[in-house]
């Protein structure tokens, strides 16, 4: 029995380790870095939950496996110590994974309209693949034939996976070309329109204004026919047609619609006030005069509250100047035979 009593120690010591590192040390240490504002805390202290308490386990279990006066094998003893290393190192390579996932998406986010999910994915996929290739390699598995086998074995797997391949590296290209980026408004050839929230290694999202999500596969957003408003820059000119009357003074109105629009500017989008608002009249209409508005806006979503200011205010002033804007009239004239 007296035998038993160093293993059992170890064991309780490596838990009661881990509990204290886990629920005690870890937390404060973690409450401090938040509260100094550390950099790289976000990505470190989640990378590394849970695994404060597991290495600590695992170094009691190896502790009692090394010390053990139990009469158990020499080879059983190996092979315990290979399963703890192997746990250790996969719990190493996830932490490792993790912290490269949340470093490019801190970078990412610093890269405006670059979408995190794909790349960040990539990275821990590929950080998994090495660590577990040197996991196998240190444990005395040979990569070699693996690797060797997982090549051939790929062209098989390419074409079943066609149509998933080709959305992923669609994603790659949207990525790379930067035709589509987080947060352009997209308008699509099926009249789907709405502001990019992500694109992942299958699918591009787009969120509408009613708030309903749209699901696009990449591979046929790359090859599908559509405006990016965001491109080459979020501003865009805004056009509205007006007409006035034939009896209106036309130098007069295109003071106090040039006016207008300033003022309309000045409100929603006061850092492009330099661009002036300009008119062009260019028909001669049955009842009107017509000409065309010009505005800048800050971006395509802004025309519809611009559109709503600009009728207003504009409705308002000619009103008060006495400009006419007319409409059709039709005149109707009765012969009388008897």
């Amino acid at each position: 029995m007296q035998q038993w009593i160093v293993p059992v120690v170890f064991i309780l010591v490596g838990l009661l380790a881990g509990l204290i590192g886990e629920k005690v040390i870890f937390k404060k240490l973690r409450k401090f870095v938040t509260e100094k504002q550390i950099p790289g805390s976000e990505v470190i202290f989640p990378a590394l939950n849970r695994m404060t308490f597991l290495w600590f386990v695992l170094a009691g279990f190896f502790g009692a496996i090394v010390y053990s006066s139990v009469n158990i094998s020499n080879d059983f003893k190996i092979l315990l110590q290979k399963i703890i290393t192997i746990i250790f190192l996969y719990s190493v390579t996830l932490v490792l994974a993790r912290l490269a996932a949340g470093f490019v998406n801190i970078f990412i986010r610093r890269k405006e309209g670059v979408p995190a999910s794909l790349i960040s994915n990539l990275a821990k996929i590929a950080v998994l693949t090495l660590g577990t290739l040197i996991l196998l390699q240190t444990v005395g598995v040979e990569v070699t034939p693996i690797v060797t086998t997982l090549g051939v074995g790929g062209l098989a797997v390419g074409l079943a996976l066609q149509d998933t391949l080709a959305n992923l590296f669609s994603g790659f290209y949207l990525i790379i070309s930067k035709q589509v980026r987080t947060g352009d408004y997209l308008k699509l050839d099926g009249g789907y329109e709405g502001y990019v929230t992500d694109i992942n290694w299958r699918n591009t999202t787009i969120k509408e204004f009613s708030n309903n999500v749209i699901i696009v596969p990449n591979s046929r957003l790359s090859s599908a026919i559509f405006t990016n408003y965001h491109l080459p820059v979020k501003a865009i000119t805004l056009t509205l047609d007006v007409g006035v009357s034939y009896d209106s003074d036309l130098e007069y109105v295109e003071k106090v619609t040039v006016e207008v629009a300033k003022d309309v500017m000045q409100e929603i989008a006061p850092q492009l006030i330099e661009i002036e608002p300009n008119i062009r009249f260019h028909t001669f209409n049955d009842f009107s005069i017509d000409f065309r508005l010009y505005m800048r806006v800050n971006e395509y979503f802004d025309q519809r509250i611009a559109k709503h200011l600009f009728i207003k205010k504009l409705h308002k002033r000619y009103q008060e100047e006495g400009i006419e804007i007319p409409f059709p009239i039709r005149d109707i004239y009765v012969q009388n035979k008897a």
